[in-house]
């Protein structure tokens, strides 16, 4: 079907935006970022997007929201909704592309979100006990009563910590049982799954060379902005990898060094959750650039794949 919805998944940096470009390209598609960080404005070089000035091919949900605003998986799912329906309304090809498996699967499963509405209330008192007690506290307390969704939060991520506690206290659930119940759910929308990745350690030099790549083209200077702006640090945007690291550095609790060094060792533990993530969903094809002599050799083999794949077998 020439509107297949077509899904590029993997680790970070293992090269899914050049292979959904050239996708987009030969399959007259547009693409709908599924990167939880770069819906948000201002946050560019340490997300790694695009330059949408310098694009020919649409992209979707990428700057619309400002920085300090709130984002939820709930509404990123509605708006890709949106997406998808405007894009095959032109007759073109739906791509997802992005590491976020989370806002992948809400998009294309139809993921239903029994979770209750945010308690601002409850949700400020948490925020308050972690500013007095410190996020590990809260990490713990999180770990006592929702292990499941603690392993897949970074101990830092005090934004996604707070949330799935409010869940908890609010509904006497964890929400990572609330999630496993709306992953029964028949997928609403099927889509073709193309998963990127490398060796390890390949995939680690990238990740190296990304986060120096970053840093040369400004991404201090980046973050500097957005901090002397006035960057909450209650914000999901302050704990994006690359930006919490930069701040640390500008308060002066670590030196530029070190900063470096964390960000780099974190996102390459980040591409490991996102690996194992992944790995889970049997309907991902997966694609080694370790099996293939150069990027173009695997996004020919990628296209033919899809080319022959039949969604209704």
């Amino acid at each position: 079907m020439s509107q297949d919805i077509i899904a590029i998944v993997g680790p970070t940096a293992s090269g899914k935006t050049d292979l959904s470009l050239s996708l987009a390209s030969e399959l007259d598609g547009e693409i709908i970022s599924a990167d939880s960080m770069q819906v948000y404005i201002g946050l560019d070089i340490g997300t790694a997007k695009v330059d949408l000035e310098n694009q020919t091919i649409p992209h979707h949900l990428i700057d619309i929201v400002e920085p300090n605003e709130d984002f939820s998986v709930a509404e990123y799912q509605e708006l890709a909704e949106e997406a998808i329906i405007e894009i095959q309304k032109r007759g073109k090809r739906p791509i997802f592309v992005g590491g976020t498996g989370l806002y992948i699967q809400a998009a294309l499963d139809g993921l239903l979100f029994p979770e209750p509405k945010r308690d601002e209330k409850l949700r400020q008192k948490l925020l308050a006990q972690a500013e007095e007690l410190g996020n590990e506290y809260m990490y713990r307390r999180l770990l006592s009563c929702d292990e499941e969704s603690a392993q897949k939060i970074h101990p830092n991520d005090i934004r996604r910590i707070v949330r799935a506690l409010e869940v908890y206290i609010k509904t006497g659930v964890p929400l990572s049982k609330l999630q496993k119940e709306a992953r029964e759910f028949t997928p609403k929308h099927k889509a073709i799954w193309i998963g990127v990745t490398d060796e390890r350690q390949i995939l680690y030099n990238r990740i190296d060379a990304r986060v120096d790549k970053m840093l040369n083209n400004g991404l201090l200077e980046e973050v500097t902005a957005l901090y002397e702006n006035g960057l909450s640090s209650n914000s999901t945007a302050y704990q994006a990898l690359g930006y919490k690291e930069m701040i640390w550095y500008l308060k002066g609790l670590v030196t530029m060094d070190e900063a470096v060094r964390i960000l780099k060792r974190d996102t390459r533990r980040y591409a490991k959750r996102q690996l194992s993530w992944f790995r889970r969903d049997k309907r991902i094809k997966w694609f080694s650039h370790a099996d293939f002599a150069d990027p173009s050799s695997l996004h020919e083999a990628v296209f033919e794949y899809i080319t022959f794949c039949d969604l209704d077998a």
